[in-house]
């Protein structure tokens, strides 16, 4: 059994709403220099996230998935906070749907005429070409 010793607080939140609240014994995020592992008591810690998946190991050895579209990671010794643009339970991702978003964002930057119209159908092309891999790795058991 875990103990609040060896457990960290997580929370991810979106504008969407609450996604995630409860113990963890480890986090994974997709930290804008690469995935980051937060343990419980780590060095408080703020970075940027980019589109990918995060992992929440619970107390009683089990793995919780998520999507996120990018945001934010605030670590503190006892609570870790993800503020995500978008989050989705793994298993409420479709895959029809994120390759059609994807194909759309093609057509957007193609038809795009103007630096911000491209760089938000960049964006887009990347948040879902991560949602379809995220999406394959499970479908594989990873």
């Amino acid at each position: 059994m875990a103990t609040a010793a060896n457990t960290i607080h997580v929370d991810i939140v979106s504008a969407e709403g609450e996604i995630f609240s409860g113990a963890a014994s480890m986090v994974f995020a997709p930290a804008s220099q690469g995935e980051l592992g937060v343990a419980p008591r780590h060095a408080p810690l703020l970075t940027m996230l980019k589109p990918g998946e995060v992992r929440v190991q619970t107390p009683d050895g089990q793995e919780q998935q998520f999507f996120i579209g990018g945001g934010a990671l605030e670590i503190q010794p006892h609570k870790v906070t993800v503020l995500a643009d978008t989050a989705l339970r793994a298993r409420d991702l479709d895959e029809s749907a994120a390759l059609a978003a994807k194909q759309r964002a093609e057509d957007a930057l193609r038809g795009a005429t103007d630096k911000i119209e491209q760089a938000e159908a960049m964006k887009e092309i990347v948040r879902m070409a991560e949602q379809i891999k995220m999406i394959q790795r499970m479908r594989k058991g990873r």
